[in-house]
């Protein structure tokens, strides 16, 4: 009977352990056809007859508060910085599931998605500083990106050419890919520190962890000192979406699949969808895309994604498992590892969110830097994803052709 019931039991164990990933991929997937919607929705009304309401819409300013510390920012800083730390807590909580019981725990099982996503982000930054150092050094974080919607969804598409366990290395890359994302945010573009406002986020941290450690259950009370956190940040002069990221760290283990199911629809269906629809909007004429095309930023970008994520996923990835520290994922070639790299190529999302803080000098936007980088953006992303789709799908192919 024991004999009868173990096969029964790990199977159970396997779905149990299985479910939170399908659940997330399932959500990602859908919320990347959104996604390319309201991108596609924005280049539409940038480009419109209606273009300036664009603009005056997005830059209305809206005021939160009075007196002194009143926030005055328009409706676009509102999504970037408001609604996107509700995206990066989201962040948090994935980070924080795949490294105690996903792909992520235990030193071997995350070597491989580790490798991938250092050579992912090391190989993008060194091309771009190559080609566009010298004339906007701070762009080197945008090519760095990968957006894990778009990613997934193209590997949706690909079928039976990008098998689960590849989706599963590719999930762990892009985790990893977002940890690297917020050091360099929190380290590199943030500006101007105020240390008394950081001691006040270090109070609300302090505070969080308290709460849990009394094992508080109210969900408003975390909420009321995330927004105080996020309110000493911003002031502080750190990006205020990286409280998203310290609430979701800070999440009990316990919690994270009930705070998953929660918020990742909201984050994946209306907060990434509004973001590309408030930052997609760039003018595509003939002149801005002659304007692009001699600008070392397109290139540095488009270089780094295009070419420096499968590169710098590749060969990372050959060396973790030629050095015996690391297994290619069950079932996959290097042909399929290097259709992942091409998905990891799709920076879009937080691309953006980087190049908005990127071409930035002494507090005012540089507007045609951003503009290059925008297109490039948009460019190599769907570059990238036309490449996946084509060296998955031929595999898959060749798969059904040989057998």
């Amino acid at each position: 009977m024991a004999d009868e019931t173990a096969p029964a039991q790990r199977q159970s164990r396997v779905r149990r352990l299985l479910s939170p990933l399908v659940e997330f991929l399932h959500t990602e997937v859908a919320g990347g056809a959104l996604l390319i919607g309201a991108s596609v929705l924005a280049l539409v009304w940038a480009n419109s007859p209606w273009r300036d309401s664009y603009r005056n819409f997005w830059h209305h300013v809206v005021t939160i508060g009075s007196g002194s510390h009143a926030l005055h920012l328009d409706l676009q800083h509102w999504v970037s910085d408001g609604l996107m730390t509700i995206f990066f807590l989201v962040v948090g909580l994935e980070i924080k599931r795949e490294l105690t019981s996903g792909h992520l725990a235990g030193r071997r099982a995350a070597t491989l998605p580790v490798a991938a996503a250092l050579g992912g982000m090391i190989v993008p930054a060194l091309l771009y500083l190559v080609i566009a150092g010298g004339t906007a050094a701070k762009g080197w974080g945008v090519p760095m990106a990968t957006d894990i919607a778009l990613a997934v969804g193209v590997m949706a598409l690909a079928g039976s050419g990008a098998p689960a366990s590849l989706r599963a290395f590719l999930l762990g890359l892009a985790v990893v890919d977002d940890i690297g994302a917020i050091v360099v945010i929190a380290v590199f573009y943030s500006t101007g520190v105020s240390f008394g406002w950081l001691a006040g986020a270090a109070v609300a941290i302090a505070a969080t962890v308290l709460l849990r450690t009394a094992g508080v259950p109210y969900v408003l009370a975390y909420a009321v000192i995330g927004a105080v956190m996020w309110f000493a940040m911003h002031e502080a002069g750190i990006h205020p979406t990286l409280a998203g990221v310290v609430m979701g760290l800070l999440a009990p283990v316990e919690r994270i699949p009930q705070l998953e199911h929660r918020l990742h629809p909201w984050s994946s269906y209306l907060i990434v969808p509004l973001f590309a629809l408030a930052n997609a909007g760039i003018e595509v004429s003939g002149h801005s895309m002659r304007l692009a095309f001699g600008s070392v930023i397109f290139w540095g970008i488009t270089a780094g994604l295009v070419l420096g994520k499968p590169i710098g996923v590749l060969l990372a990835s050959r060396l973790a498992t030629r050095s015996g520290s690391a297994d290619l994922p069950e079932g996959t070639t290097s042909r399929q590892l290097l259709g992942a790299g091409n998905a990891a190529g799709i920076g879009f999302t937080v691309a953006l969110f980087i190049a908005e803080l990127a071409f930035v000098d002494n507090g005012v936007v540089n507007e045609e830097h951003l503009a290059d980088a925008k297109i490039a953006i948009l460019l190599a992303s769907v570059l990238s994803g036309v490449l996946a789709f084509g060296v998955l799908r031929q595999r898959s192919r060749c798969g059904a052709v040989s057998g």
